[in-house]
């Protein structure tokens, strides 16, 4: 069986791949010092809005903090993660638990420019080099 080929990139898309090209701009945007105040930053934002919207069923597992209990609305396909919060409703097997931990240390070492080079890589994530990181079986993609 074949993978169909990858989408072709937006504008936006092709600009954020240009500037990730660029050592200067990595060097500076990826050192820790710049990085991990704005996966802090996430991580905050994350469980504030797990804890509010999910009634603060708040548990540290598999390597996330998981807000479970979320309405399906505050979060993408059966979870998404933020920083190190994972928010969910209920997806908390733990294969979903080691794909998300995978996706916490991307946060981590990327801080706020994950968020844009995750949209970037794309929105098919057998394309998307995070979630193929990630462990697309892990994550349900398969």
């Amino acid at each position: 069986m074949t993978t169909p080929p990858p989408p072709k990139k937006g504008r936006a898309a092709r600009t954020v791949d240009r500037l990730a090209r660029n050592r200067a701009l990595r060097a500076i945007g990826l050192h820790p010092v710049v990085a991990r105040p704005g996966y802090w930053f996430a991580t905050a934002a994350g469980v504030t809005w797990g804890a509010l919207l999910g009634g603060f069923k708040v548990s540290r597992r598999g390597g996330v903090i998981v807000c479970a209990g979320m309405p399906s609305w505050a979060f993408g396909r059966g979870g998404t993660t933020i920083g190190a919060a994972y928010l969910t409703r209920d997806n908390t097997r733990d294969e979903v638990l080691e794909h998300e931990a995978v996706h916490r240390a991307q946060w981590k070492k990327y801080g706020l420019a994950f968020i844009p080079l995750y949209v970037a890589a794309g929105q098919d994530a057998r394309h998307n080099r995070f979630e193929i990181e990630a462990g697309l079986d892990k994550g349900g993609y398969r």
